[in-house]
């Protein structure tokens, strides 16, 4: 008798415990997903999320806060300071076109487009009359 009735006791033990398991919400399980979710994602070449084209010419603002700002604000390597006269009056004396050619195609430590690689012509001379303004 006592060795059915331990039995018996584990049974019931057993059933309480998975009853319990699978009480589970959905709740719980939309928890438990959202932490182990990954943190990133991983494409093979070709099969990237397509990115919305720009809708139309960034300014001179938004080319320069992106990516002239980390020479171009502390003067980097030479690099004349936006809104500093005196770091941009011989490079203006030159003519905006010498100064449109630096900019698109580099000179001394300044990389081509200043790094924009997807900048137009005309978004890099909006970032250039951005820096020059009021000058």
């Amino acid at each position: 008798m006592d060795m059915s009735r331990s039995v018996l006791s584990v049974l019931f033990a057993a059933l309480t415990f998975s009853t319990a398991a699978f009480a589970t919400s959905q709740a719980d399980y939309d928890a438990i997903a959202e932490r182990i979710k990954p943190v990133g994602d991983v494409y093979l070449a070709g099969s990237e999320p397509v990115v919305a084209e720009p809708t139309g010419p960034r300014d001179g603002a938004k080319v320069y806060g992106t990516f002239c700002i980390a020479c171009h604000a502390s003067g980097v390597s030479g690099a004349p300071i936006k809104g500093n006269a005196g770091d941009w009056a011989p490079r203006i004396a030159q003519g905006k076109d010498v100064l449109q050619q630096h900019a698109i195609n580099g000179l001394n430590l300044m990389p081509p487009r200043g790094t924009c690689m997807d900048c137009s012509d005309d978004e890099i001379m909006a970032a250039i009359e951005h820096m020059i303004e009021g000058l």
